[in-house]
């Protein structure tokens, strides 16, 4: 009878004693994992990040875009206009939204242009040249985003 007792009583405290399997493990698991994913997203991350745009700085016809004597009429913005009197908005507007021109002369080929119009062209013809239509200028000809 003691022997039975005493066997009860093993097999009561064997329930009680800690598993035999390392918990380790499975932080050693969640943690590998955890490198796993933000690997791949550090490798997708990079991925994703837009290259920055690379502006031309050392454009050749700066100085005709309306800071100068001359304008140039494929790539000046509406606004370059401003300094001729008559110009503004009428014939700026018309003369930035057609094109690209080959010459001066293919601005008096707008439809829609009036006599007042092509007068006032006529005074300021010799401030006009035409130059290769550069993308990075020609986008902004209509409206470059400066308000007052």
């Amino acid at each position: 009878m003691k022997l039975a007792i005493i066997s009860a009583l093993v097999a009561s405290a064997a329930a009680f004693a800690p598993n035999a399997q390392p918990a380790a493990q499975t932080a050693l698991n969640a943690e590998s994992d955890r490198r796993a994913f933000l690997g791949a997203a550090a490798a997708f991350g990079a991925a994703a990040v837009p290259m920055a745009a690379n502006a031309m700085v050392d454009y050749d016809g700066i100085v005709n875009l309306g800071g100068g004597a001359q304008v140039d009429l494929n790539n000046a913005n509406v606004r370059a206009y401003l300094r001729m009197k008559g110009m503004y908005p009428g014939a700026a507007g018309k003369i930035v939204t057609h094109g690209p021109y080959k010459t001066v002369g293919d601005v008096y080929n707008i439809p829609g242009l009036t006599a007042g119009e092509k007068d006032v062209i006529k005074k300021y013809e010799s401030r006009f040249v035409v130059g290769k239509p550069a993308p990075e200028y020609v986008i902004d000809r209509i409206n470059n985003g400066l308000y007052r």
